[in-house]
């Protein structure tokens, strides 16, 4: 008895591995592009401009796939979708290899924003849902973990392959191919974790947000749209930052530096839940600020040590910014409501990603890139600065009124 219920343990950790795999990899893959950008730039003769609209195609896809098929996992099964996200991740490999301008790189981004919206959700909840009972506690960090690092990885991995191996524009993505089989099948033998129902009914996900919890979420999101304007500067323009600013074309220092951001994200989500709740959003406001003012004195005086240390904070600022306002929303959302709620939430944060870098691509063909950079840092901590203000005046009030419910 005791063999088997051992040897039932460890299928059940190679699972919840096998599908944090799977997830990590997808993630990976929506960051290949980030340190070849120079590359591209290159090769193609694209502008600044051409290189944010490739990126910012990326967000088109995660946010079709979010409103698409953001309940189509309770209906059909986690698995499927498990399939669908892994599928669309190496049609955009395929997509990549073959290209030869920009259509096709646009076409590779919009599907793997696709696969990325679609790990987004199910799988986080399908990491939760099959990890074993001893690691319950610690599989939303998990997920977070393996999101947000995937997301890191890939930067690191493009950047040390283009840089230093052969076929610096194809490589990255045979390799990410490569390891995609073995996530399908690692996804092919994990249990299916909710009973589908007999007719199912595939319904867009609904955006919305009740008067009740509007408080919160107009300062959680408005955090959250800085901390992802950060992250998208750093995955699109700080290639751009890094070698006509800073002086910088090393493809693997270029891709260390934007992997940087989500690392320290990571982090950052790790370590908020050491602080006091009330206390975790307005701070993580507050890194925010002093990260972007970082980054902005960094480009204004071309350090790399000032650029790089604001890509740590802001990092870590976003990290406890992130989870503290998706956690606070969550919680004071009524549970029928929850699904509508977090993939509006969501979907903000994700055009946070796009329009932001391409309005970075607008304005630098008038002003230059270091005085966008700059007026990039300056948009982000103001927005950072109202949502500290509204946290503040809503706990000031909350302490005012003891009937409100606190966050």
């Amino acid at each position: 008895m005791g063999s088997s219920s051992t040897q039932g343990d460890d299928a059940s950790r190679l699972v919840f591995a096998g599908v944090a795999f799977a997830f990590l990899l997808v993630m990976l893959g929506a960051t290949l592009p980030t340190p070849l950008f120079p590359v591209y730039q290159q090769r193609f003769g694209f502008s600044q401009l051409i290189i944010t609209v490739i990126f910012a195609a990326y967000a088109v896809g995660v946010i079709g796939a979010l409103i698409v098929t953001g309940r189509w996992s309770d209906q059909v099964g986690r698995r499927p979708l498990l399939f669908g996200g892994l599928v669309a991740a190496l049609l955009s490999d395929v997509v990549f290899l073959l290209s030869d301008g920009l259509t096709g790189l646009l076409a590779a981004r919009v599907i793997s924003g696709i696969s990325a919206g679609i790990y987004t959700g199910t799988a986080t909840v399908a990491v939760m849902e099959l990890a074993p009972q001893a690691w319950k506690r610690a599989a939303i960090f998990v997920a977070t973990a393996v999101n947000m690092g995937g997301l890191g990885l890939g930067p690191v991995v493009a950047g040390l392959l283009g840089q230093y191996a052969p076929w610096p524009l194809h490589l990255s993505y045979a390799v990410h191919l490569g390891l995609l089989v073995i996530a399908l099948v690692a996804v092919w033998f994990a249990p299916e974790t909710v009973e589908r129902p007999d007719h199912p009914r595939l319904r867009l996900q609904r955006l919305h947000v009740p008067a009740e919890v509007r408080s919160l979420f107009i300062p959680a999101a408005i955090a959250g749209f800085a901390g992802f304007a950060v992250l998208g500067f750093f995955t699109a323009t700080a290639p751009a930052f890094m070698g006509e600013v800073l002086g910088y074309s090393n493809l693997a220092l270029i891709g260390f530096v934007a992997g940087v951001a989500f690392f320290a994200s990571t982090l950052g989500q790790f370590v908020q839940g050491q602080l006091a709740k009330k206390m975790r959003l307005p701070l993580g406001c507050a890194v925010i600020i002093a990260g972007v003012g970082l980054v902005g004195a960094g480009i204004g005086a071309v350090s790399l040590g000032l650029f790089l240390a604001g890509a740590i904070i802001a990092g870590l600022g976003h990290g406890v910014a992130f989870r503290a306002g998706l956690g606070g929303v969550t919680a004071t959302t009524p549970v029928n409501q929850r699904g509508a709620v977090t993939s509006t939430f969501f979907v903000i944060v994700y055009i946070a990603l796009s329009i932001p870098v391409v309005g970075i691509g607008l304005l630098a063909r008038s002003v230059g890139l270091a005085a966008t950079g700059i007026g990039f840092a300056a948009a982000v901590a103001f927005l950072a600065a109202v949502a500290l203000v509204l946290l503040l005046k809503r706990q000031s009030s909350a302490s005012s009124n003891p009937a409100s419910s606190e966050s």
